[in-house]
């Protein structure tokens, strides 16, 4: 009654409408030309279209929202997508921003990569299509401008030149190699050239030659002469090519599945691709995947001025005023061949997720077979310990949901108040804490744990589970094989008191995704087990000390000329030290002691 009674007044004005189900969650975002006309249409007639049937039966309420224009409408329908992520909607996995080439404001400034939100203080280059893209060009770069891109930390600890500066890949601006005048000019050129200003740079390259020449500077002028010939051979290769920069986008769809490519074509040249799989798409026409997916893909991205589409869209006009490029549907021959490689590797893509999806089941069919277990194993998480020599002990909790991991959902342990190198202490600590936190806080518990080790530390994950009261669970060690050889391992399985090792041979489906769950959590411990170690070796335990600042750490390793010699001081001697008062000297020998 409620929707009957709004429809009869609502507005024939182009806007959003956004659909709300009992709890009063958006469970569908749809953009009109005419609201009323729009909206009415899901509640006066029956759909063919089993999605949108349900859909209807779900709605208890709506809500629209007025635009003055169409395109206004399109970009607002994309922003509330985006924001609640409705279960009907077609969705896009979030992507990650795309990368830049930065050059920072420091004394001597350094050149790097970069993603994500911009300083406003440093220059950005780009956006570039891929990362390798972005590191093919900053090796580039070192070698014709040797402009530094080594951390700031790095930077500001040297006291003679590295291996960059060496071999020829920087001017060593940290140690003085290089004047500030002349290495603010490399930086200078170095801008103007990823800027597109390749004849600008050229030119001053060449007057900066025929100086030092006629100076006698011979070494310097041989630099600039190099500089000069890769830029020029740099700058031929791209004016070669008259095709602008286009992004060649094709769909497919097979088993009710659809797959669009994305082909990155700069400077007549392909540099890259990706593949999307868009999710709640299943019963859609091409069209109107494609139509979903343009906004949500390009809308705040830098759109190139090109998009080369393998279909016709309805609503082309006002897709390409949105996103402030030109659709072309029917390519002229140049453009073609492109669009042809784009259809033929999206179905390929197409047909290998297809197949990956069928193996992925094949492989959880086979483990609940093995494993002996009432339902499919679709959530599944692998535990594992790193450490080197008791040092930095951490452990990795990682998520496969169907076969695949869910890197959203890992999670990483600090493993503390153990004797170090104790991994059974270590793994009770992390089961403990993982899965007593998921039962207060009612979240689903997995459906196997794996555990990377031997009847060890199998046993201590089984205490963990008997005394927190978790029964549903399947607990599995995966012990490895003679050698340490991958295919070789064995399962592990405690049941009534009796363990049960099992044996399956290298090529066994199921195996191979024990094995791929077990080799991410590997990693995942060794990442952070190296993240946390390298840490803890660059801090100085006095910046742990409350009331020692920047400040009076510099007096103290100025005074007595290192850590070390610190440490081996008295009360009396640290009290000396300008600043350090007798309580502060006491906390200080208390804590390094």
């Amino acid at each position: 009654m409620i929707i009957k009674e709004k429809l009869k007044n609502l507005t024939t004005q182009p806007g959003i409408y956004q659909m709300l189900d009992k709890q009063g969650l958006v469970i569908y975002v749809g953009k009109a030309k005419n609201l009323k006309k729009r909206v009415s249409s899901y509640f006066s007639k029956t759909h063919q279209d089993d999605k949108t049937r349900v859909l209807v039966t779900n709605i208890k309420d709506f809500e629209v929202v007025i635009t003055d224009t169409e395109t206004q409408a399109l970009l607002l329908e994309n922003q509330l997508i985006k924001q609640h992520k409705p279960r009907y909607n077609i969705l896009l996995k979030d992507a990650k921003s795309y990368p830049y080439i930065y050059i920072s404001n420091d004394k001597h400034p350094k050149v790097g990569f970069y993603r994500g939100t911009k300083n406003e203080k440093y220059q950005y280059f780009g956006p570039y299509p891929s990362a390798h893209i972005v590191r093919d060009s900053l090796m580039l770069l070192k070698k014709i401008f040797k402009v530094r891109q080594c951390a700031n930390a790095t930077y500001r600890s040297r006291s003679r030149p590295c291996l960059e500066y060496q071999i020829g890949l920087c001017s060593a601006p940290c140690v003085n190699k290089i004047s500030d005048e002349d290495y603010t000019q490399d930086i200078k050129m170095m801008g103007q050239f990823l800027s597109g200003k390749g004849v600008q740079t050229l030119d001053n390259i060449s007057q900066k030659m025929q100086t030092a020449s006629k100076n006698q500077e011979f070494e310097l002028a041989a630099h600039l002469r190099d500089q000069m010939i890769a830029l020029r051979t740099i700058q031929e290769q791209h004016s070669s090519q008259s095709m602008g920069n286009m992004d060649v986008v094709s769909i497919a769809t097979q088993e009710g599945v659809h797959a669009v490519e994305v082909l990155f074509v700069r400077s007549g040249k392909q540099i890259g691709q990706e593949c999307i799989f868009p999710k709640h798409a299943r019963g859609k026409t091409t069209e109107a995947v494609l139509s979903a997916f343009l906004p949500l893909y390009y809308l705040g991205k830098n759109t190139p001025k090109q998009l080369l589409l393998s279909e016709k869209l309805d609503h082309k006009k006002l897709i390409a005023e949105a996103l402030s490029t030109q659709i072309i549907d029917t390519p002229q021959k140049d453009k073609r061949h492109f669009l042809k490689i784009a259809m033929l590797t999206v179905k390929e893509n197409l047909k290998q997720h297809l197949i990956s999806k069928f193996t992925k089941h094949t492989q959880l069919t086979q483990l609940q077979k093995i494993l002996n277990l009432k339902t499919l194993p679709n959530v599944m998480e692998c535990f594992d310990i790193s450490h080197t020599m008791g040092e930095a002990t951490v452990a990795s909790c990682v998520v496969f949901e169907k076969g695949l991991p869910i890197t959203k959902k890992y999670r990483q342990f600090n493993i503390n108040n153990i004797t170090p190198g104790d991994d059974y202490a270590a793994m009770n600590q992390a089961v403990f804490r993982r899965y007593s936190r998921l039962l207060k806080e009612n979240h689903p518990l997995p459906d196997v744990v794996f555990i990377d080790g031997g009847l060890g530390q199998l046993n201590q994950a089984i205490m963990v589970m008997d005394s927190i009261g978790i029964e549903s669970i399947q607990l599995v060690g995966v012990a490895k094989g003679e050698g340490r050889k991958v295919g070789l391992e064995t399962l592990i399985m405690v049941k009534n008191g009796k363990t049960q090792k099992i044996n399956l041979p290298p090529q066994n489906q199921s195996l191979m995704l024990v094995n791929h769950i077990r080799d991410e959590s590997h990693r995942f411990a060794i990442k952070n087990h190296r993240k946390k170690r390298g840490k803890k070796r660059t801090t100085s335990p006095l910046e742990s000390i409350e009331g020692v600042g920047k400040f009076r750490r510099t007096a103290l390793l100025n005074h007595f000329g290192g850590l070390q010699e610190v440490q081996k001081a008295s009360v009396n001697e640290i009290q000396k030290v300008k600043g350090i008062s007798l309580l502060l000297a006491t906390k200080i020998v208390k804590k390094l002691r």
